[in-house]
């Protein structure tokens, strides 16, 4: 246990720090999360208005998929099997992936699979951790497993932006 004033490695478990003598106990109590209420933060995910997701076919061919992408300015697609979200498909991906496409190459082939999701009534909060921690800048919203949207880097900083006028 680290020693929250002077950062001495303490045994687990020692009431007082070895080497400062500062009191150790509760400082490995797990304390409750804040809650987040606030005016910008604890604001629901539904506030922000998300657009519908733009989907794709997980066996759709990769380099018909960037033409889309391309022709239609969109920066990400959710990959569904069927009713299932198996993976999203970003433009990070198509450049980091496909460096050279391949006759034949599926979205399934290059998409992240399984990504993390948020729900409807996530705070806004929990979207900016969940992008900072994984580095996403697109992340899907379900409802139970069905998408309805996709929340943006850029829909959050709008969001913030706004709240702050």
């Amino acid at each position: 246990m680290i020693c929250p004033v002077c950062h001495w490695e303490n045994f687990r478990g020692e009431d007082v720090c070895g080497n400062c003598g500062a009191d150790l106990t509760g400082t490995d109590t797990p304390a409750q999360a804040p809650s987040f209420q606030g005016r910008l933060l604890g604001r629901p995910l539904d506030e922000l208005r998300a657009p519908e997701p733009s989907v794709v076919a997980a066996d759709a061919s990769a380099v018909e998929t960037i033409n889309r992408m391309r022709r239609d300015s969109i920066d990400c697609l959710l990959v569904m099997d069927g009713e299932a979200l198996v993976g999203i498909f970003t433009d990070r991906d198509a450049i980091l992936k496909v460096t050279e496409p391949v006759a034949g190459q599926t979205v399934r082939e290059v998409m992240t699979p399984d990504p993390v999701v948020l729900r409807r009534d996530d705070p806004v909060a929990v979207a900016i951790n969940k992008m900072a921690v994984g580095g996403f800048r697109h992340v899907p919203i379900v409802d139970g497993i069905r998408p309805i949207g996709v929340v943006s880097a850029r829909d959050v900083f709008r969001h913030l932006a706004a709240g702050l006028r």
